[in-house]
């Protein structure tokens, strides 16, 4: 065990806690103000839920003894046999400090879907999902990339941090949870611009731990990790604003902190293995690509209402597909160089990677929101929607005054 990596694992799981309510904030801020206060709570309700199924069942299903190269075994249920001054992971960390950083990821990652539901879909039901989904999406995944499945050493696809666990998974479950739910009655623009930076710069810094902690020690790896992190979300900024200045609209408030959170989506499967001057082109990529991405659901004719799919799947994506452009070897000896260093195959396995995980997410996702629809429905009435969640569903008032 190392005391210093054991202290940055540490702080680490506790900023990408910090995430979610970010998340909150920055979702919450683009919702109308009839609406803001039950996006905020299908958002951190999932500190809840995934806290208590992740202890019970989906740490193990992740990380536990592989079956079959698609999920875990129970062998950590309940976190019995799980050392705490030793490690099955041949980490220098101890278990269960392993085990809450991962925690934290499953936490945020269903709270993602959320801003693509936006102002329509049941709290009830939403809660449902966000369990289910947790056991039959999230884990699986995870134990697929990271827990000694088929995509991590089968296809041996690289992801530092979660471009595919993460970003490319909730993207596509957004998309099938959304063609499920339909579009919403009525929408309106953003109201709150404030509350989009605020939680756009809650999330900015809790990224350093969820990239630069994905080293899983204090080293050279999570400082290059921590650095490109910023590079990329700074460039990402940049590069939104510009795109929307170039395409007629005025740069806004909310399209940098977009930017800035596309950029750090982009980055994540990318950071431990790629240069700087990599996370900046990553970074530009990003926020050049992820607006314009927008645009698809116009043409598609699809409501999704803060754009998870133009930001997560399409960001994770475009990241995980220029780390196998741009892993350098000599950034991180554990992973390969890309095809611009003369490894083609890593492309190859990314595509593969990232085809196969938008195909078991998409799919599960659709599965589990039609049951739940089927059984207990998950659009709230055209009355409620009318009146708005905050009060038809929570019976309180994001805008109450005294």
């Amino acid at each position: 065990m190392n005391t210093g990596d054991t202290a940055w694992i540490l702080a680490s799981s506790a900023l990408v806690l910090f995430m979610t309510p970010g998340l909150a904030f920055f979702y919450g801020g683009m919702v109308r103000t009839k609406n803001a206060l039950a996006m905020f709570m299908k958002v951190v309700i999932t500190m809840g839920i995934v806290t208590v199924v992740w202890m019970l069942a989906g740490f193990s299903l992740a990380f536990g003894d592989d079956i079959g190269g698609l999920i875990g075994n129970l062998k950590f249920f309940g976190l019995f046999n799980l050392g705490q001054g030793t490690t099955h992971f041949g980490l220098t960390i101890p278990d269960n400090v392993f085990m809450v950083f991962q925690m934290m990821f499953a936490i945020i990652t269903p709270a993602l879907i959320a801003g693509a539901i936006a102002e329509r879909m049941k709290f009830n039901a939403w809660v449902i999902f966000v369990a289910l989904w947790s056991l039959l999406v999230y884990s699986p995944m995870a134990h697929m990339v990271w827990g000694g499945g088929f995509i991590g050493n089968n296809i041996e696809a690289l992801d530092f941090a979660g471009g595919l666990v993460v970003h490319i998974n909730a993207g596509a479950a957004a998309l099938a949870v959304i063609l499920v739910l339909g579009k919403r009655k009525d929408s309106g623009a953003p109201v709150r611009p404030s509350l989009v930076l605020l939680g756009a710069g809650a999330l900015w810094l809790g990224w350093f731990g969820f990239n630069a902690g994905s080293a899983l020690a204090a080293d050279g790896i999570a400082a290059n990790a921590f650095v490109t992190t910023q590079i990329a979300a700074g460039a990402a900024a940049i590069s939104w604003n510009m795109y929307e200045s170039l395409t007629g609209t005025k740069p806004t408030a909310i399209g940098f902190a977009s930017g800035a959170v596309a950029g750090l989506v982009a980055i994540t499967p990318a950071a431990g293995f790629v240069t700087p001057f990599s996370s900046l082109l990553i970074g530009i990529a990003a926020g050049a690509l992820c607006p314009a991405a927008i645009k698809l659901k116009e043409k598609f004719h699809y409501d999704d209402s803060l754009d998870v799919v133009a930001v997560h799947l399409i960001g994770g994506i475009i990241g995980a597909l220029m780390l196998g452009l741009l892993a350098d070897v000599a950034v991180n000896p554990s992973g390969v160089n890309g095809l611009f260093l003369g490894n083609s195959a890593l492309f190859i396995n990314q595509i593969v990677a990232i085809i196969v995980t938008i195909a078991y997410s998409f799919t599960i996702t659709f599965i589990i929101i039609k049951v739940i629809d089927i059984t207990i429905g998950i659009r709230v009435t055209e009355e409620e929607e009318s009146i708005g969640l905050d009060i038809s569903l929570h019976g309180e008032n994001f805008a109450a005054k005294e």
